[in-house]
């Protein structure tokens, strides 16, 4: 599996400088392995590194169906500009599924739907102060207002949200 890199440190912006590089030698690496097609890609948003390993599972899901992707970590609340400017930039990068991961308020698959017209597949997750079991998530991103859709998954459902991104892509 070809995982894109992403910022250790939660909410601190990639220079453009560091996200060209990172680009140029993914895409090296892509050729170079023959691992991942080349085309469609899926955007995989976390709101936090705490996230990595329930949300891991969708770029494992993906890079067994041969679908190129990249995964982040970027949170609503404490970098809200970041989001934004991914989520209007993601079409013009050949992003064209993203599948965004939040516990709590979930607030990341909404916001970054608000900035991009492309399907944004939600994944409710639990942590430790979830309520029920991640139904707070799950509420959240299943109750968007209208104009700004969300698909959702079920709780901790990364797998689930990749399978969804293959179908859409082959729609």
């Amino acid at each position: 599996m070809i995982e894109r890199p992403h910022d250790p440190e939660e909410g601190v912006a990639v220079t453009a400088d560091r996200e060209a590089e990172a680009e140029a030698a993914i895409e090296a690496a892509f050729e170079e392995e023959g691992d991942v097609t080349t085309g469609p890609r899926v955007a995989i948003l976390m709101g936090s590194q705490s996230d990595m390993p329930v949300m891991e599972k969708a770029g494992e899901e993906l890079a067994a169906r041969r679908i190129a992707y990249e995964i982040k970590v970027m949170s609503a609340h404490r970098n809200p500009e970041v989001v934004a400017d991914y989520a209007r930039g993601a079409r013009a990068h050949g992003i064209k599924v993203i599948i965004a991961g939040a516990g709590l308020s979930a607030a990341l698959p909404g916001v970054v739907a608000s900035h991009t017209d492309l399907p944004v597949i939600g994944v409710p997750l639990t942590s430790d102060n979830s309520v029920a079991g991640g139904l707070d998530a799950l509420l959240a991103i299943a109750q968007m207002p209208p104009g700004v859709p969300v698909g959702c998954v079920g709780v901790n459902g990364a797998r689930n949200a990749a399978v969804l991104a293959a179908k859409i892509l082959d729609a």
